[in-house]
C-alpha cells in the first residue's frame, strides 16, 4: 500500500453505469485506485451519454471488492446537470456541454479538495476544470486524451481547416497540453502529435487503453448460435461506428461478398454511422448483414469470441487524432483483426508487430473482401493470429498492467519533490 493517502477525482461527462469505452475504462481505473487504499470521486453526468434527460441519481456510492465478499472500499460519484438535447446537432450538443463544464466546474471547487484530477476529453477542453482546480487549491492535474481537439473534428469533416474557431480551439488545446502536470495519450501516433504541438517530450506518457472482457467462457456461445446458426464465417464490426471510423470499404466489401451466404457481417454497438450502415443493408436488401446494440460488458468476452475475424476502420489523416480501443478487446478475444487505415496508426503497427492480423488502405474493398475469403479458407492462419493476439496483449494491453501504470503515474505525479541537497553553507559545520 503506498504511505499516503490519496484523493484522486475523475472527471468525465460518462461513468458508471454508462457503457461508452471511457466509462468503463474510468470505472476500472477507479476501482484499481480503491484497493490500492486511496479515496476516489467521480464527477460525471446524469445523463447516459447521448441520451436526453437525467436519468442517474445525483450522487451514488459504489463499492469496489476485493478478493473477499466485502468491500474494499467506495467511489463516491457526483453527478451534474441534465442533457437537454442528447444527440440532436453539433449546435444543440454544444449547449450540452456547456451546460456540464459550468456544473462540473462549481462541483469540483466544492468538493473537498482533491490531490489529483484526471480529466478525460468528454467533453473536449473539460480538462481546464482541472487546470482551475490546479491553480485555486494546488491539485495536480492530468490530462487523459481521449481524443485530440479540435483535430478529431476537422478529420472527421465537420469543421473547416484553418478557421477561426479551429485556430482558437488549437490554442485551447496546446494551453491545456502544456499546462497540465502530464497528458496521457493512449499510442504512438497520438504521442507524436502532442508533441508536434509543443508540448515537452517528458509531459506527455504513453499509457495504452485495455482489452475488455478476455477469452469466451467454455461450452455453447449464445452469440454464436444466434448469429451464425448454419456455421458462418462471422466478421464483427464491434463497439463504436462513429464519424472517425471509415465505412465506405467495409460496405463495398459486403456488396462483393452478398453472394456468398458462408460469410456473415455482424456490427455490434452504436455510433453516428449505424444509420448509414443500416440504410445501405436495406437499400441493396443485403441478406448477409445484420446490426445489433451493444451487448452488457459481463457478456463481452462471448459476443467477441463469436467473430472469426474483427474489422476495425479509422480514417485516413484521423491516425494519431483518436486510437480505436476496441483493438484491445479483440486481443483479448483471441481474434484476428483485420484494420482499414493508415499504417503509421498505433492499430497498424500493433497488428504488423505482434502479427496479429492485416492492414489495408481505406477505400480498398476488393482486398478487404479478398483477405476475408482467404481467411474463411485458411484455419491455421486465422487461429495462428488469435493466438498471436493473446500473446500481444499480456503484459502490454490487458487491464493489470495498464492501471498500474496509471496508478504509479498518479502516485508519482502527487508525491512532493524531493528536498534539495544543502548548499555547502547550508551543512553544518565539522566538530
Amino acid at each position: 500500500m503506498p504511505s499516503t493517502k490519496l484523493h484522486v477525482l475523475l472527471l468525465n461527462q460518462p461513468f458508471y453505469p454508462d457503457v461508452v469505452s471511457t466509462a468503463q475504462l474510468a470505472k476500472d481505473l477507479a476501482d484499481d485506485l480503491v484497493r490500492r487504499g486511496h479515496r476516489v470521486t467521480a464527477v460525471a453526468s446524469r445523463s447516459i451519454y447521448g441520451q436526453v434527460g437525467a436519468s442517474l441519481p445525483a450522487r451514488e456510492p459504489i463499492p469496489v471488492y476485493g478478493d473477499g465478499p466485502a468491500p474494499v472500499g467506495l467511489i463516491d460519484i457526483h453527478r451534474v446537470g441534465a442533457s437537454l438535447f442528447g444527440k440532436a446537432g453539433y449546435a444543440a450538443r454544444a449547449v450540452d456541454f456547456g451546460l456540464f463544464y459550468l456544473l462540473a466546474l462549481v462541483k469540483v471547487l466544492t468538493l473537498p479538495r482533491a490531490d489529483v484530477v484526471v480529466s478525460f476529453s468528454t467533453p473536449p477542453f473539460i480538462a481546464m476544470v482541472g487546470l482551475i482546480s490546479r491553480w485555486l487549491r494546488g491539485s495536480k492535474a492530468i490530462y487523459w486524451v481521449m481524443d485530440l481537439y479540435p483535430d478529431a473534428p476537422v478529420a472527421c469533416g465537420i469543421l473547416p481547416a484553418g478557421s477561426l474557431g479551429v485556430r482558437i480551439m488549437e490554442r485551447v488545446s496546446r494551453f491545456l497540453l502544456r499546462r497540465s502536470d502530464v497528458s496521457v495519450v493512449l499510442g504512438r501516433c497520438m504521442r507524436t502529435r502532442a508533441v508536434g504541438k509543443g508540448v515537452p517530450p517528458e509531459k506527455v506518457k504513453l499509457i495504452p487503453v485495455w482489452g475488455e472482457g478476455g477469452p469466451a467462457p467454455d461450452g455453447p456461445n449464445p452469440y454464436r448460435e444466434r448469429w451464425a446458426p448454419k456455421g458462418e464465417f462471422v466478421v464483427m464490426y464491434s463497439g463504436n461506428f462513429g464519424l472517425g471510423h471509415e465505412a465506405g470499404t467495409i460496405l463495398g466489401a459486403m456488396r462483393r461478398l452478398e453472394n456468398d451466404k458462408a460469410i456473415k457481417f455482424v456490427f455490434v454497438g452504436g455510433g453516428k454511422r449505424r444509420a448509414e450502415v443500416e440504410a445501405f443493408i436495406a437499400q441493396h436488401t443485403l441478406t448477409n448483414a445484420v446490426w445489433e446494440d451493444y451487448q452488457p460488458r459481463k457478456k463481452l468476452s462471448q459476443s467477441l469470441a463469436a467473430g472469426d475475424v474483427h474489422l476495425i476502420s479509422l480514417r485516413e489523416g484521423a491516425e494519431g487524432v483518436m486510437v480505436p480501443s476496441k483493438l484491445y478487446g479483440i486481443l483479448a478475444a483471441g481474434r484476428p483483426s483485420v484494420f482499414i487505415g493508415h499504417p503509421t496508426s498505433e492499430v497498424a503497427r500493433v497488428l504488423s508487430e505482434h502479427d496479429a492480423g492485416l492492414s489495408l488502405r481505406e477505400g480498398d474493398a476488393d482486398g478487404l473482401a479478398k483477405v476475408l475469403r482467404e481467411l474463411k479458407a485458411d484455419t491455421a492462419k486465422r487461429e495462428q493470429l488469435g493466438a498471436n493476439a493473446k500473446v500481444a496483449l499480456a503484459g502490454r494491453f490487458d487491464r493489470a498492467t495498464a492501471c498500474r501504470q496509471w496508478v504509479e503515474l498518479i502516485e508519482q505525479i502527487a508525491a512532493p519533490a524531493a528536498a534539495p541537497a544543502p548548499t555547502a553553507a547550508e551543512r553544518p559545520a565539522s566538530p
